[in-house]
């Protein structure tokens, strides 16, 4: 354990000296060796941190963290900085963001640059270069600095081994799992725990979101070929298409990502479903704390119900203490393939329309794939003109769609509004708006609440009871009502409860689901039985499967009892 004020060890949680709650890693610094020409890695405790291991020479430091700079992004950084074609071939370059160090001088490419930069004219020229003649100094470099940080390389590799084994010893190797994105991060995590276990066996699970970078699929394609006793499963949603979703419901936004449980952990789940019922899991996924300030309130072994998005697993993170330049190490010592979008200049993978790209990603993307980014562009400005922004271009270029919230502009967003009235011909009855007709799958919603009796409401009212599971007792009951101004409604009347209230209030839940349920698969992923599916485009509860657990309305995994009520809610 590491104190961060007194910048000392100690076996205990809390600092002996100052008090402070201790870490569980040894921060790093990144020094630089101007006689070597490369970065050393060094712990902030290491009382010889300033000497170069190489040749002994002073160091200077450098920064927190750093990535390689391969040929491909080396060309395009002498075109952004207008410097001769070859004339950065043999320097030592490394980046961090929009920084980099050219033989270990500082230099920022700011938004400016991005912006004013004809990208067509880049394309034309990175295509003209040949990207070979940067190629041999740039190995020599790499290969200088991993025997740098050899004894680095090994400590992390040793403790992550450590780690691993532990957390799997509690499962059988066959409910163990691998969660592969196409990033470098999961390509190391792959590989690491493979190594540990010794079993090439793994299943590995690929969430194809349908809009990865092409560079991401011809990865994933390469990896299934050079691991062919891998178990790799592919994950996609082919029941919706995101272009269309984004229409209806507006593009994802940093605050509201619908995107990632309706392309990635629904279709995710509906594979650990498949394969293991329901079995509990441990999966392997390449977190690390480093990587955002959310991420680093994570915890590297979660099964937290509240924190796992997947409630059939819990989640282990073997290179949560990793830096960047850490995972590179391992990459380039271990000679792992990896995804080209990196030697690009990508610094992160995911999707190409992510509203977590910053600026220089989206300039990327403008080179490397030109066809998506003007369709996603022109979709943005249609969709601003659509909603009422005054200047919809600027709206989209400033990054400004990013920050979106709510519903407003939007036909979709009236779905999400609860509205009923109380009877007045009945205590404890409500009479809820509907947006299409009473029908069996809005009564099968009720069965978390209870077993579903049809056959004991008044059938003349088509009236159907939900019995308490513990007692047997009528709970709710529910019927098809006409009522000035909705078209469709349901009555539901709540019976021999002490909480009536609280019981509408649930109920509330379950008709807005009902109205705004746009298949997300958010559902699917909190329940751990597998009692929730979607089948087709209708939403069900298997009453054998559920165990009334209230987790699908329970406002701490789904406020408003449904995901699109975040998403669609206006002011």
């Amino acid at each position: 354990m590491w104190c961060k004020n007194c910048k000392i060890e100690t076996l205990d949680k809390k600092c002996p000296v100052c008090g402070s709650t201790t870490i569980e890693d040894i921060p790093t610094e990144i020094y630089y060796c101007r006689h070597c020409q490369t970065p050393v890695i060094k712990y902030v405790n290491d009382s010889q941190k300033e000497d170069c291991p190489l040749c002994h020479k002073k160091l200077k430091y450098m920064a927190t963290d750093l990535r390689p700079v391969f040929p491909e992004e080396r060309r395009l950084l002498e075109l952004l900085l207008k410097k001769d074609i070859y004339s950065l071939q043999t320097s030592a370059i490394w980046a961090n963001k929009n920084r980099y160090y050219i033989d270990g001088k500082s230099t920022v490419i700011s938004r400016e640059i991005y912006a004013a930069t004809n990208t067509k004219e880049i394309r034309i020229a990175l295509q003209e270069s040949d990207i070979g003649k940067y190629r041999e100094a740039f190995q020599c470099q790499m290969d200088l600095f991993v025997e740098a940080n050899r004894e680095h390389l090994f400590s992390i590799i040793e403790e992550a081994h450590e780690f691993i084994r532990k957390e799997a010893s509690r499962y059988p190797q066959e409910n163990i799992v691998l969660s592969f994105s196409g990033g470098k991060d999961s390509t190391v995590v792959a590989d690491i725990v493979t190594k540990a276990l010794s079993n090439p066996s793994l299943v590995h699970i690929f969430g194809n979101t349908t809009l990865e970078f092409p560079m991401t699929l011809d990865y994933a394609k390469r990896f299934r070929e050079e691991h062919p006793q891998a178990i790799f499963q592919i994950a996609e949603n082919r029941e919706q298409n995101f272009m269309d979703m984004c229409a209806e419901i507006g593009p994802p936004a940093r605050m509201m990502r619908w995107c990632c449980s309706m392309f990635k952990t629904g279709p995710i789940t509906r594979i650990i479903s498949n394969l293991y019922r329901n079995q509990q899991i441990l999966t392997f996924y390449g977190i690390r704390k480093y990587e955002s300030v959310s991420r680093s309130k994570y915890n590297r072994v979660e099964q937290n119900t509240e924190s796992v998005k997947i409630q059939q697993q819990t989640v282990a993170a073997p290179i949560f203490n990793w830096k960047d330049i850490d995972v590179w190490l391992y990459i380039l010592s271990e000679k792992i393939d990896f995804n080209d979008a990196y030697r690009l200049g990508y610094d992160r993978v995911g999707c190409y329309c992510c509203p977590n790209n910053n600026s220089r990603a989206q300039f990327l993307s403008s080179i490397y794939m030109p066809d998506k980014s003007t369709e996603w562009r022109d979709f943005l400005i249609d969709f601003a003109k659509k909603i009422g922004k005054a200047d919809a271009e600027v709206y989209v270029d400033t990054g400004k769609w990013k920050a979106r919230q709510g519903g407003n502009g939007l036909a979709a967003a009236k779905t999400v509004k609860l509205q009923f009235t109380n009877c007045t011909a009945e205590e404890y009855s409500k009479i809820y708006k509907l947006f299409r007709p009473y029908d069996d799958e809005l009564i099968n919603m009720f069965t978390p609440f209870g077993k579903v009796a049809r056959d004991l409401g008044q059938k003349l009212l088509q009236e159907t009871i939900i019995l308490d599971v513990k007692s047997n007792v009528p709970i709710l009951s529910l019927q098809p009502f006409v009522q000035d101004g909705y078209e469709y409604a349901v009555k539901v009347k709540t019976l021999n409860v002490k909480d009536h209230e609280e019981l509408q209030r649930l109920v509330g839940y379950q008709i807005r689901k009902f109205n705004a349920c746009r298949r997300c698969l958010k559902c699917e992923s909190l329940c751990r039985t597998g009692a929730i599916s979607i089948i087709g485009n209708s939403y069900y509860i298997d009453p054998d499967k559920c165990v009334h657990c209230y987790k699908c309305m329970n406002a701490k995994y789904l406020a408003g009892g449904c995901m699109m009520d975040k998403y669609l809610r206006t002011k």
